[in-house]
């Protein structure tokens, strides 16, 4: 087994950075390079198996040294490799909670980078199957989806036990996965009869008016949620609109290995939000993913791009933000509906982005409510859970954020994702109905 070196420190005094990823030059697509690298991270990995727990990257990893013939990384064959990076959906649970060789360690490990150059190096080469084409492209789908004629005979296919059977053995989708609804009438339509005009008020950190990216999902999937985020914030006095063009923020793509996809991605969205900054407005996103790509991963591709660095700068998870407005004595807690026992599920993330549990402590606000939270990886990541080959790992890695919510006998459960939050009603499967974390606040403030 790897022991660190003499004079090594584990672990670091200093907080994690991250470098930029240098997705644009040739070396980051050498093989002979990323294989080497591969070998090297692996092996430290090996020697410490603190992330055994997190995802199925890592005991696939250690299953293989195990039982190669020298139980190390050097006796497995190097085309194995692929399959921890199959499975790494990039939550960054690994890199943010548990790895004490990140940068600025000597060592500089980044297992869900270098796990994304190797999806980039494979996409690149190979491409992508029809499966991961199609669910990578939330855009396209949501759109053909939600037209009027149509939404409903989808809604209801995806119902149907004959129909689910043939989508997996067509497409590669788990005949047994939860799959979302989707809506014609979308957020964005509703959004203009929803909002109300509000005298808007700035504080030292926030500038009393967001404009909110509505995201695929929260679009097409969920406008309920996005019903609730407008209604929660009007009645705080926070002037919202609705970002005047969007397309999906990139992570599909992004997890896919997609670059260019996600460079395109940007190319659209950046030039819309930085607008919206200059125009006074702060910027939020109903799902943790979309936040994490505006605040983290779009930068690091883009490192010196100022309209880049100019949205990260700007852009909010929602109860950060009403945690910032409180803080500011902004937010109002004119609650009349106590929640009772609330079993939050924190998502991944929202979790890596460093803000701190701003969703418990907003909900924590409201008279006798007591919020437990479960700090654990749901095992969904949007796509991941779907796919017939990895459904069942997916319910694994579920299972004790199940058992959680079972053992806290809560009044309600709710996670930051909305994806994640469904995936835990599906794990339940007890007729129960996640609500987001937005929903219960709006709850208890009665509007």
């Amino acid at each position: 087994m790897s022991t660190p070196k003499e004079g090594i420190r584990e672990g670091n005094l200093q907080a994690p950075t991250r470098h930029p990823l240098s997705w644009r030059d040739a070396k980051f697509y050498d093989e002979k390079e990323l294989f080497s690298e591969l070998e090297r991270v692996f092996d430290i990995c090996h020697g410490c198996r603190r992330c055994v727990s997190l995802c199925h990257s890592f005991p696939t990893l250690f299953d293989l040294v195990d039982n190669s013939e020298t139980m190390e990384v050097d006796g497995v064959a190097k085309q194995d490799y692929w399959k921890v990076v199959e499975h790494c959906y990039l939550c960054d649970l690994c890199y943010m909670t548990k790895c004490p060789y990140v940068p600025p360690h000597e060592w500089n490990v980044d297992f869900p980078h270098l796990m994304l150059r190797a999806k980039a190096l494979k996409f690149k080469t190979q491409g992508a199957s029809t499966r991961d084409k199609v669910l990578s492209s939330t855009d396209s789908v949501s759109k053909l989806a939600g037209i009027l004629v149509v939404v409903n005979l989808v809604n209801a296919a995806n119902r149907t036990p004959l129909f689910r059977k043939a989508l997996h053995n067509v497409l590669g989708v788990h005949e047994n996965a939860h799959v979302p609804e989707y809506h014609s009438d979308t957020l964005r339509k509703r959004a203009d009869a929803i909002s109300v005009p509000v005298s808007a008020k700035a504080g030292n950190q926030t500038k009393g008016k967001v404009a909110l990216f509505t995201t695929c999902y929260g679009n097409y999937n969920e406008p309920a949620l996005g019903e609730d985020l407008i209604a929660v914030m009007n009645h705080n006095d926070i002037e919202i609109r609705i970002v005047g063009k969007e397309q999906c923020c990139g992570m599909p793509k992004l997890e896919l290995g997609d670059l260019d996809a996600v460079a395109r991605a940007k190319e659209a969205n950046i030039p819309q939000l930085a607008a919206l900054v200059d125009a006074g407005y702060d910027i939020i996103a109903p799902v943790p993913s979309c936040v994490l790509m505006f605040k983290q991963e779009i930068p690091l591709m883009f490192p010196e791009d100022t309209q880049v660095q100019k949205v990260r700068k700007a852009i909010f998870d929602p109860f950060e933000y009403l945690m910032l407005r409180h803080k500011e004595g902004l937010l109002k807690t004119d609650f009349n509906q106590p929640l009772g026992k609330v079993a939050y599920h924190v998502a991944c993330h929202q979790r890596v982005q460093n803000i701190g549990m701003k969703t418990r402590d907003v909900l924590s606000l409201v008279p006798n409510t007591q919020v437990t939270a479960i700090e654990r990886c749901s095992g969904h990541d949007g796509t991941y859970a779907v796919k017939h080959e990895y459904y069942d790992i997916a319910m694994k890695i579920l299972k004790p954020v199940v058992t959680r919510v079972k053992d806290a006998q809560a009044d309600h459960y709710a996670s930051d994702c909305p994806m994640a939050g469904r995936f835990i009603e599906h794990g339940l499967a007890d007729g129960s109905h996640t609500e987001h974390p937005i929903q219960l606040l709006r709850k208890a403030y009665g509007i």
